[in-house]
């Protein structure tokens, strides 16, 4: 990228910042200034130590992988393939997500031990508030490749590391996650960024075809040779003809910025319609055909696309903008309920209005509170998440506000900045705030009131600067009347207030089953037996999505290795007898099972019987209604989703009436 200053006059540099408060002019690369400016901004020193909360937990760090399934199944094997190019160096090939947390690692033995000691490994964070200038933090702040080497560091702990980061951006242009070579400074080679981009595109290229492939595809070159190499560009469409996403090679080609995916139709680019596009592919698939784009210049085209073999006709909400795709959404799998809450916060994520979150414990408030900062304008800075009902109610205080050094017996001798201000221009979430004590509620009012924060032993007050999130499964309303919460705190954090409806009354739980079972099995594609399916569908899961995550999890555990079926023979037993006992209806009546009945299975419908074969009836309208939503009306997919045969699934749709048409 660039030959940098030599070692002394880069910690020239360093001083001139630390005595000024900016780098002198000249003679420092200018994304280094800006990441120096930053890294002191963030309160870090060069000398100074490594905030402690910087590692995830087993519990944190299993979820995070679990979140970023698509993106370490496809960066594993391409990341094998680049160490064994760069072996020789004894150095490391590193993925993380787009916190800059590390979730895979492959290095050479010989360095590992280095490496662990400034927490090369998975688990910790290598974001720039974190760890200062480095390659994976500051490719994920500056959007683009870069390279940070020896002294370049921010930390001077990490001055005999030379680092090469490179994003991984989704079709979209989504940030997902950043690839990096880090080894010894001695070991630098001019090639390492060029060779991490091009592992980086391959990435993105998998990602692209693996994840969208209900898409029509579109693999351009200028160059006919081109097609179907690392340096093609890939376009994706919709079944009308909007460019909904694309590489980076097709963006650079067809001359489109992130605001056009989803706002610009391939005939703004194309002289050619889709519907000849899509004729050519039909007369001769597989062969590559020339077009011309409305400048004039040449493309090579080569159309990769399935065409539905039935279509469910489906009513549409009216709009014609295009949906919006941010990690709210990425959590949405249908219940309208759900859908609602997101919308209304995301329409004061850029304000500076509290939000509290109210549900029952177990319906991912926290994961709503945390999808919520990463689709606003603070989506690069800390999240802080607390929980009011797991700290000791002594050490708590403490936890928030910080604390002088030896303002307590077994205070740490450094003192703490206590969470308040580790989430300085972020996000806090305090969850369960319903459990925090009234004494510390006053305490908390007052720096929401004066933004101000004075540690415990006293000194002087610091200014601090977040967006607030509250959760709580108590009531908060009904607890302020009864005297149990304070009525100033309340009004001061019911800035608006949405609620996360329980798991038994959504609306979409094939949908999230499936995305909950790919989360849990992404080396194989898992599904739950119809019948099984049925009886979820019913059931009350009294501890919600956790309970029903932890439900599959235990399932997919107990397959076998050549099976991809959750049946009744899978479940732990306390859940099958909990399934397996009729739930009273709110009319009194019987809506359960008395045993397990499969959902497609035909019977004879006994007098005492006919309120269950009703309900069965009910059951797989709704189950194949939202697997064919989900599938987008495609049979086939839709068949599969249910772990039926498609002939199956047509005789059902026969069956179903009018209701549901293909």
């Amino acid at each position: 990228m660039r030959t940098p200053p030599a070692a002394v006059a880069l910690r020239q540099a360093r001083l001139h910042l630390l005595e000024h408060g900016d780098c002198p002019p000249g003679g420092l690369d200018e994304r280094v200034a800006r990441s120096w400016r930053r890294s002191l901004a963030a309160g870090l020193l060069p000398a100074g130590r490594v905030p402690e909360s910087e590692h995830s937990s087993g519990a944190e760090l299993l979820h995070t992988m679990a979140s970023n399934h698509e993106l370490l199944a496809h960066s594993r094997p391409v990341m094998a393939h680049l160490f064994e190019q760069v072996r020789h160096t004894q150095g490391m090939v590193i993925l993380a997500d787009q916190r800059g947390t590390l979730v895979h690692t492959l290095g050479h033995a010989d360095f590992l031990s280095r490496a662990e000691r400034v927490a090369l490994s998975c688990g910790a964070n290598w974001h720039e508030q974190q760890r200062g200038t480095n390659a994976i933090g500051t490719a994920l702040v500056e959007a683009s490749g870069v390279e940070i080497h020896g002294a370049e560091h921010f930390l001077e702990r990490n001055e005999f590391l030379t680092c090469t980061a490179v994003p991984i951006l989704s079709a979209q242009a989504e940030l997902m996650g950043v690839l990096d070579i880090s080894g010894d400074q001695r070991s630098r080679h001019p090639h390492t960024l060029g060779l991490v981009g091009m592992a980086s595109r391959m990435i993105e290229n998998r990602l692209i075809i693996s994840t969208c492939q209900r898409h029509i595809r579109l693999h351009v070159h200028t160059q006919l040779e081109g097609i179907g190499s690392i340096a093609e560009g890939i376009v994706l469409l919709s079944e009308d003809g909007w460019l909904v996403g694309a590489n980076r090679a097709a963006m650079a080609w067809l001359k489109l910025s992130r605001a056009d995916l989803g706002a610009v139709q391939l005939n703004q680019r194309l002289e050619v319609p889709l519907a000849e596009l899509l004729s050519r592919h039909k007369r001769r698939p597989g062969q590559p055909t020339q077009v011309r784009q409305l400048d004039g210049s040449g493309l090579y085209v080569l159309v990769q696309h399935t065409l539905p073999t039935c279509v469910t006709v489906l009513p549409q909400p009216a709009s014609s903008a295009p949906p919006l795709r941010d990690a709210l959404h990425s959590l949405d799998t249908g219940d309208l309920r759900w859908r609602s809450a997101a919308d209304k916060v995301r329409r004061v994520l850029d304000k500076p209005i509290p939000v509290l979150i109210q549900g029952e414990s177990g319906v991912g408030k926290e994961l709503f509170a945390r999808a919520s900062h990463d689709s606003g304008p603070r989506k690069n800075k800390a999240f802080i998440a607390i929980n009011c009902a797991a700290v000791p109610e002594n050490l708590i205080e403490a936890e928030l506000f910080g604390y002088t050094p030896g303002a307590f017996t077994g205070a740490r001798r450094e003192g703490s900045v206590g969470r308040l201000r580790e989430a300085q221009g972020g996000t806090l979430f305090l969850d369960e705030i319903g459990d925090m004590p009234l004494g510390l509620q006053a305490r908390l009012l007052r720096v929401l009131q004066e933004r101000q924060v004075t540690p415990l032993g006293g000194g002087q007050p610091v200014a601090v600067d977040f967006a607030l999130i509250c959760a709580s499964h108590h009531k908060l309303r009904e607890e302020a009347a009864a005297g149990r919460f304070r009525n100033d705190l309340y009004y001061r954090i019911n800035g608006l207030t949405v609620l996360l409806p329980p798991l038994r009354e959504r609306t979409d739980l094939v949908m999230l089953t499936e995305r909950l079972l790919a989360d849990l099995s992404p080396e194989r594609r898992v599904f739950v037996a119809p019948d099984v399916l049925a009886r979820f569908c019913q059931h009350n899961w009294p501890g919600n999505l956790r309970q029903y995550a932890n439900a599959l999890r235990t399932a997919c555990a107990m397959l076998g290795a050549h099976e991809d079926c959750i049946s009744w023979d899978h479940l732990p037993d306390d859940l099958l007898e909990d399934l397996q006992h009729p739930l009273p209806a709110s009319d009194g009546s019987v809506a359960g099972f008395a045993s397990p009945v499969p959902l497609f299975q035909a019977s004879t419908a006994e007098p005492g019987n006919i309120t269950l074969l009703h309900n069965l009836q009910e059951l797989s309208r709704q189950a194949i209604h939202q697997a064919l939503d989900a599938s987008s009306g495609n049979v086939s997919q839709a068949a599969r989703r249910l772990g039926i045969s498609r002939q199956t699934l047509y005789r059902k749709l026969g069956e179903a009436g009018p209701g549901i048409r293909a």
